[in-house]
């Protein structure tokens, strides 16, 4: 905590009333009682700007509620951020996803970056930095009006931001499901930075097989077959071990939240093994840090393990898998792949 500093900065914050985050300008409608806490509706199709302002400076805190139990609000409302003017987002993913609610289903878990309180209020904490300019904007690809839309941008302007500075970037994939004997593949980027963690979400789609065996690969800079940072299993990759099941009854799934790892979302936990389950899970590596020079590409192997008998094997699986990779690299960045239609994004 450098709160002691007292440096030259200026704090704003945008929301539904003071759009810009102007001086002076927050709390005026209604002669100060609520008259516009939120956007109501956000119509289907329409896009609305939650930050637009001038840098340097430094988006601190992102806090959005939206109609709580609805998955199409979680995987069709679609989050973006540009820095610096850049033609194409820096950061693309759907709201839910972004803020570490896999398959669109709400639940409660707290970390040092991303919080979803009560399953209702999301919040990110990721420093992201902008030299000339930042503009974060909310998509409503639902299909219907959004009732409400409530949120607050809190910043500061005036912060360093020099030829070393990493800019902060986000982005979704998903394959529905992963080709059998592929990788699958997190991020590809090429530049200067540092990983900062993922979120990850799968569904199961094959019965009586631990699904979690597969390797977290890192490929930086000149690697070509293999990585140079290899893990040894899912669940080890997100801090957990031997399948993240009850070390007693051995029956069935136990949920974890820390600051920096968790399975923060099992769905339907009572068996072990079997199909259309649904895990979610994160990893920020804060004190871990992976950094590369001129290129990273990120891969999770969709592979599971079948016992019984004589086929007690490793076991390649094509389980439906969504991610929301995390980074900072320099700009500018290549365009990312296309997000996709709702039929891609839809929830299961």
């Amino acid at each position: 905590m450098t709160l002691h500093l007292l440096k030259n900065l200026q704090s704003r914050a945008a929301n539904a009333e003071n759009v810009r985050g102007e001086r002076g300008a927050g709390g005026t409608a209604n002669n100060g009682r609520k008259g516009a806490p939120c956007v109501w509706p956000l119509r289907a199709g329409e896009t609305h700007t939650l930050l637009d302002t001038d840098g340097p400076g430094m988006v601190r805190h992102i806090w959005i509620t939206v109609p709580p139990g609805n998955v199409s609000h979680m995987r069709n409302l679609v989050l973006r951020a540009h820095w610096d003017g850049a033609a194409h987002p820096s950061v693309e993913a759907p709201l839910g996803d972004f803020f570490g609610v896999a398959h669109g289903r709400q639940r409660e878990f707290v970390t040092d970056f991303v919080y979803m309180q009560s399953g209702k209020g999301l919040n990110c904490w990721i420093p992201m930095p902008f030299a000339k300019h930042a503009r974060i904007t909310l998509e409503n690809d639902t299909g219907a009006d959004l009732p409400m839309l409530f949120y607050q941008v809190d910043y500061t302007l005036g912060d360093e931001v020099g030829a070393d500075t990493g800019y902060f970037h986000a982005q979704f994939r998903r394959a529905n499901p992963c080709p059998l004997g592929t990788d699958y593949e997190l991020l590809s980027t090429r530049g200067r930075g540092v990983w900062l963690g993922a979120v990850i979400g799968v569904r199961t789609l094959f019965r009586e097989a631990w699904w979690g065996e597969g390797e977290m690969k890192f490929y930086m800079d000149g690697d070509t077959t293999h990585p140079t940072i290899c893990g040894t299993g899912t669940e080890d990759y997100f801090c957990g071990s031997y399948n993240f099941e009850d070390p007693v009854s051995r029956d069935h799934y136990v949920a974890f939240t820390t600051p920096y790892s968790g399975l923060c979302q099992v769905l339907e936990p009572d068996r072990l093994y079997r199909s259309q389950m649904r895990f979610g899970m994160y990893r920020w590596h804060i004190t871990d840090p992976i950094r590369f020079e001129k290129k990273l590409r990120v891969t999770l192997q969709s592979l599971g393990w079948r016992s019984g008998g004589p086929n007690k094997r490793y076991q390649p699986l094509q389980d439906d898998m969504a991610s929301v990779a995390y980074w900072y690299q320099t700009l500018p960045t290549a365009p990312f792949p296309k997000l996709g239609d709702k039929d891609y994004l839809e929830v299961i």
